[in-house]
């Protein structure tokens, strides 16, 4: 015998446009039947979100714990792209998400790497070649070839990213894109090398554009990288070709919404509300080939209930039939999990960081390149300014907001390199963290070098975590998952990064999230001034300095 069970409510047919009164019968975790009734609960049952680009490492939890976050949500299934830690463990890496999600009921759907390291000018902790790629494409846990960086390596046709990309193709499997501001020509010729979609777009023209040669779009609103205002209006434009994602969230932020805050946000600004949950819950089904099914008869069960088609105010989430959380509060348990990580960095002091200006980059006018941070994008601009000196080094000058940044090789024993950022506005203090895109190397930026070192070593005492010193105080969150990722229960999480984050915003930051975007500030594919444990990086003539 098996397990069967009714549910009425508003039934939403999102792809026929209805809406009428249903009563759903549920059995074994299959949509067994939809019959229509005159009179139902003034709820709405729907199919549930799934974010369609996501790093789950960026949570800085497990995938077991950002499931219990997510579902209260209604989101029912991600697609994953373990590239973070795939670039600090390799395919360990990769397999250690993928069989730590299925601990718990969710769909993590996870893609294959493409780009481990992303860059040769960046340090590590594993590679990734195009056989392991092609092994990892075969696996049935593996729904597509995430996001492909290196566009250079595509309009070139380098031997080693054509070899991904057929591997995927060979399999059915589609490819993941990742090209900011490629547009025109170079667009069109990386999109018909079979790369289908693209979440960089950080203008309505450059979307256009790409979704003219047949690439689908998705819409980013994460923690830092945030596109949702400037492309909106595609989702009733080509409502086909449009998907919504978070790409990088932080355990705060997950805590308070995911997908369903993008669809409220889109019906308040007048966006077809059956176009908007085509975006967040149907087109990632049908064009990643996903077995979650759409709610209709025959799919599993995965669905939710919520309280309006306005707020979308999430009252119940079920997956595979089983309800997973309710009015706010998730059901799904806590995974005790081991530590996977890979660490070596030796203590630094003030000494390791000094910037002797004979020694530094410069124009003939005497000045510096500067990296201005942008908030909520994870593009820079180059300023070239004259340095402040102190017998004969370079330091910080808060007046101006021009503070040092450090990346600090936590592979193997290397010399830290240095750089000037704009726009983080700390007058005191320093922040420091092992989550930096995409080699997860150590990053710090701060005022002062006593700062900057006793946050550092803070995060190497933990073997990985983010770290905020402000004179006598400080905090740390411990991340021994790979120098990413904590396995401790996610709101015990969620409130040491909100705690921390209060305080590297309480030293003078305006910036939304100052960690997510300290964390891009290495981030060498994304231009146009960056840097690595190697050095300033030029990511417009894509060298270093």
């Amino acid at each position: 015998m098996g397990t069967t069970y009714t549910l009425s409510g508003q039934y939403v047919d999102i792809l026929k446009k209805n809406i009428y009164p249903a009563t759903l019968t549920i059995t074994n975790g299959i949509i067994e039947n939809i019959v229509a009734c005159e009179n139902a609960p003034n709820h709405f049952i729907m199919p549930g979100f799934i974010d369609s680009h996501v790093h789950v490492e960026s949570s800085m939890l497990i995938p077991s714990s950002f499931a219990r976050l997510a579902v209260m949500h209604g989101t029912i299934g991600t697609i994953s792209d373990p590239h973070e830690i795939a670039n600090v463990c390799g395919v360990e890496g990769v397999h250690y998400m993928i069989n730590n999600g299925k601990k718990v009921p969710f769909h993590f759907f996870f893609g294959a790497p493409s780009c481990v390291p992303a860059t040769i000018f960046e340090t590590a902790g594993a590679a990734i070649n195009s056989d392991q790629v092609a092994e990892l494409l075969a696996n049935d846990d593996i729904y597509y070839l995430s996001e492909m960086m290196n566009f250079p390596g595509v309009l070139y046709k380098d031997e080693e990213v054509m070899k991904k990309i057929s591997a995927a193709h060979k399999l059915g499997k589609p490819v993941d894109g990742h090209a900011p501001g490629l547009m025109g020509a170079q667009a069109k010729q990386y999109i018909q090398a079979g790369i289908s979609t693209d979440h960089e777009c950080f203008t309505i023209e450059e979307a256009v554009d790409k979704l003219s040669y047949g690439m689908k779009i998705l819409i980013r609103e994460g923690s830092a990288a945030k596109n949702f205002e400037a492309l909106y209006e595609l989702i009733d434009d080509h409502p086909s070709m449009i998907m919504l994602c978070s790409d990088d969230k932080h355990p705060d932020s997950l805590l308070d919404g995911h997908i369903n805050v993008l669809c409220a946000r889109a019906v308040a600004k007048g966006i077809d509300v059956f176009n908007v949950l085509r975006a967040a819950c149907i087109n990632p089904v049908v064009h990643y080939k996903l077995p979650t099914g759409q709610a209709k008869v025959g799919d599993a069960a995965n669905f939710i209930v919520v309280e309006d088609l306005t707020a979308f105010k999430v009252k119940q989430t079920y997956i595979n039939g089983a309800l997973v959380a309710e009015e706010g509060k998730t059901l799904i348990p806590v995974i005790n999990e081991s530590v996977i990580n890979l660490f070596d960095a030796a203590i630094i002091n003030e000494k390791d960081i000094q910037v002797n200006s004979d020694q530094y980059p410069s124009n003939e006018l005497g000045q510096i390149p500067v990296i201005e941070a942008i908030d909520g994008q994870l593009i820079t601009n180059c300023q070239w300014e004259i340095p402040t000196k102190e017998a004969g080094n370079i330091v910080s000058n808060t007046k101006e907001d021009t503070l040092k940044m450090v990346v600090y090789n936590r592979y193997f024993n290397a010399p830290p390199k240095m750089a000037f950022i704009k726009n983080f506005g700390f007058t005191n203090g320093a922040i420091a963290s092992t989550v930096a895109h995409d080699s997860h190397n150590i990053i710090a930026v701060g005022v002062d070098d006593a700062s900057i070192v006793k946050a550092i070593n803070l995060v190497i005492e933990q073997k990985g975590g983010i770290s905020c010193v402000n004179g006598l105080e400080q905090k740390v969150l411990g991340l021994p998952v790979a120098g990413l990722m904590s396995a401790q229960d996610p709101y015990d999480v969620a409130n040491a990064y909100t705690q921390i984050d209060l305080m590297a915003k309480s030293l003078g930051s305006k910036l939304g999230a100052p960690f997510m975007t300290l964390s891009f500030m290495a981030l060498l594919v994304i231009p146009h001034l960056k840097l690595s444990d190697k050095g300033l990086f030029d990511g417009d003539q894509f060298k270093l300095f």
